[in-house]
């Protein structure tokens, strides 16, 4: 499976944004999808996840209540709806591919990552 993230762009404290990850190749229904970011400086780190149907989700704590993933398979794509943007959440994003769900390490089994798309929030 081929991945590419999109939506990323230049927002202010408080506004929204929603990321997508666009599937080809292998369907991507048949892998559970996670989004990681990448801070200037800093390691990437788990965002949220969502499995192969969509019934099971994870987020980190910092993002909780916050952003949602989901997904529409007939679309090939999956969503990061991020809300209550904080300067804290200025990162390249980047969504992932897994045969498992619940991986937080983005060293765990993630088969096919995207390119990354920046979002970055000013105070």
């Amino acid at each position: 499976v081929q991945l590419q993230a999109s939506g990323g762009g230049l927002v202010q404290a408080g506004d929204s944004l929603r990321l997508s990850c666009a599937g080809s190749g292998n369907f991507i229904g048949t892998y559970a999808i996670g989004w990681f970011r990448q801070a200037p400086g800093k390691a990437r780190e788990f965002v949220a996840t969502i499995s192969q149907g969509g019934g099971n989700k994870d987020y980190a704590d910092s993002v909780k209540g916050r952003f949602a993933i989901s997904r529409d398979n007939s679309k090939k794509t999956v969503y990061l709806q991020m809300n209550l943007l904080t300067p804290e959440d200025t990162a390249i994003y980047y969504c992932a591919a897994s045969s498992v769900f619940g991986k937080r390490s983005p060293l765990d089994e993630y088969v096919a990552w995207g390119q990354g798309t920046l979002v970055t929030v000013s105070s």
